[in-house]
């Protein structure tokens, strides 16, 4: 301080403190201390979960005609924000982690149950984390998990099955990497009979691309296979001209 200052230049002994007084080091000592706390204060503001922020980000996306549903311009609009296309497989384990039970729909329970579990309250929590939810489909117990409620969630309510072409469209989003999808998805345009998927077809596919290899060398005709994945077997094998060694194109 200024006064004790001039004493220090004029050679004069410092004054003594008196008690409960602080000298100007241990002020600045203070002021550190202070600035540290409001800087993990405002950390902490930034990293904490506000369920009302979370609630007034909802409302972005909804409309005054249905204020407790997100629905699919609002769900549009919600993946421009993330930067992520409708398509991408992220979007659908969102919907999983809310529960969602429509496809193209977010109620605002069930926006405000998965967003609380992610601890996100805003569009830049969320993008950061994009790749931690990519990351939980390298669980196959996940990942199954994901793989069935795509089932429900993606088939229309008035109807009990899945209908072929969003079975198809569903399979390019989860299994894009299966040498035989796009094989299956041609069986499954081309059989007339087959215009739906059941829920023990569309379980059982999963458990087909994970144990039948491209050659079909390892399918076991008298597995416990659905009819229609036996049938495929067949046609495919038709279709190479009875050549095992072909790959699915």
């Amino acid at each position: 301080m200024p006064r004790c200052s001039k004493r220090t230049r004029s050679g004069a002994p410092a004054a003594e403190l008196l008690p409960g007084t602080t000298s100007l080091e241990d002020h600045h000592h203070h002021k550190r201390s202070r600035n540290t706390s409001s800087r993990r204060h405002s950390k902490s503001e930034d990293t904490s979960f506000s369920v009302k922020k979370c609630l007034t980000w909802f409302k972005e996306y909804t409309t005054v005609s249905e204020p407790d549903v997100l629905g699919p311009e609002g769900m549009e609009k919600f993946c421009e924000d993330l930067g992520v296309d409708p398509e991408n497989v992220v979007m659908l384990v969102i919907a999983y982690k809310m529960g969602a039970k429509q496809m193209g729909y977010f109620t605002q329970e069930e926006w405000i149950k998965g967003l609380t579990e992610l601890q996100c309250d805003n569009v830049h929590k969320l993008q950061n984390k994009l790749e931690y939810l990519r990351s939980l489909l390298n669980d196959p117990y996940i990942f199954k998990a994901v793989y069935r409620y795509s089932y429900d969630f993606a088939r229309d309510k008035d109807q009990r099955s899945l209908d072929t072409s969003t079975a198809r469209a569903l399979l390019g989003v989860l299994l894009p990497r299966w040498a035989l999808r796009a094989a299956l998805g041609d069986f499954l345009s081309r059989e007339r009979r087959y215009r739906v998927v059941n829920r023990d077809q569309w379980c059982n596919i999963l458990e087909f691309s994970r144990t039948v290899d491209a050659q079909l060398t390892t399918y076991d005709a008298d597995g416990a296979w659905p009819v229609m994945l036996d049938e495929f077997v067949e046609w495919l094998r038709a279709e190479r001209g009875g050549d095992s060694s072909m790959l699915a194109s």
